[in-house]
């Protein structure tokens, strides 16, 4: 259970970070490369074995890191493409409701339990993201380019059901650092063919920072991931009660930080959403 609160406390600091990069006008795409990168670089320190290049692209997961890596960088462009054309709230939404993708595989593949607590707990959850993230007109927008939340929502499910599959089937506990380190270097690497491409279209400079930011965003990005996969990898808990546990609750807390310190607004339904965040926590911890 320490690893997943590890998990949580990390994304929502992720959260933070964001926020941040808005008040200091730091460029989000920008600081996300360099994100990756200093992610990368802080998962192969934090690995106590030594690093040899040949094993890490000789290992069973190795064309697993890459996807993610490609998936990682691909979400994230459609995930602000999303929240440009169908807002925030939206992005929000597709993002988080994907937890059902993991769920159901963890139910269907690896036979988890699926009593009626569990599922009632599980679809009070699914009603509490939505509740949590929906701002007004958000069905209104959704209408607008309705492929884009689609890919959003299917893209952050594989995403978190590929994480489940590779851990479970090819990652030792020992590898998590390196297997981490190496997803977020081939995300840097199509990053940087993404801002190399821009900068020949419109020059572009890399602020000290934008540099800061991206190092400090990357090494929360890394321990999100990490606890999240030493989470996986602990017998106590399901993937299926992780993942909805992990998404309902990072969002929960997302919402009650964006109220007291970034004066957000919380209207009465992401109260009522809040509300049945806990209940649904409680309801799936206990089952």
């Amino acid at each position: 259970m320490i690893y997943l609160l590890l998990s949580i406390v990390a994304s929502t600091l992720i959260f933070i970070i964001f926020k941040l990069f808005d008040k200091y006008n730091i460029n989000a795409l920008q600081a996300i490369v360099v994100n990756y990168f200093s992610a990368c670089l802080f998962g192969l320190w934090s690995y106590e074995a030594p690093i040899v290049v040949r094993d890490i692209f000789s290992s069973e997961w190795i064309f697993g890191a890459v996807a993610l890596g490609f998936l990682f960088i691909t979400v994230f462009n459609i995930m602000a493409v999303t929240a440009q054309r169908n807002g925030l709230s939206v992005a929000s939404v597709a993002t988080k409701m994907s937890v059902i993708i993991p769920i159901v595989f963890g139910v269907y593949m690896y036979q988890e339990s699926a009593g009626f607590q569990k599922i009632a707990g599980i679809l009070l959850a699914l009603i509490a993201v939505y509740l949590t993230s929906v701002k007004p007109k958000t069905a209104e927008n959704i209408g607008k380019s309705l492929w884009l939340p689609i890919l959003l929502f299917l893209g952050s499910g594989i995403i978190d059901t590929s994480i489940k599959y590779i851990e479970t089937t090819y990652l030792s506990e020992n590898g998590i650092p390196v297997f981490s380190a190496t997803i977020f270097g081939f995300a840097f690497i199509i990053g940087v063919v993404t801002l190399i491409i821009k900068a020949m279209k419109h020059p572009m400079k890399l602020p000290l920072k934008t540099i800061i930011g991206g190092a400090i965003l990357g090494i929360t990005n890394y321990f999100s991931i990490y606890y999240l996969l030493k989470a996986l990898n602990h017998e106590s808990l399901e993937s299926s009660t992780l993942f909805t546990i992990n998404n309902v609750a990072i969002i929960m807390v997302s919402t009650l930080l964006g109220l007291f310190f970034f004066k957000e607004h919380v209207s009465k339904t992401n109260w009522l959403g809040i509300v049945l965040a806990v209940i649904s926590i409680g309801l799936i911890t206990l089952s």
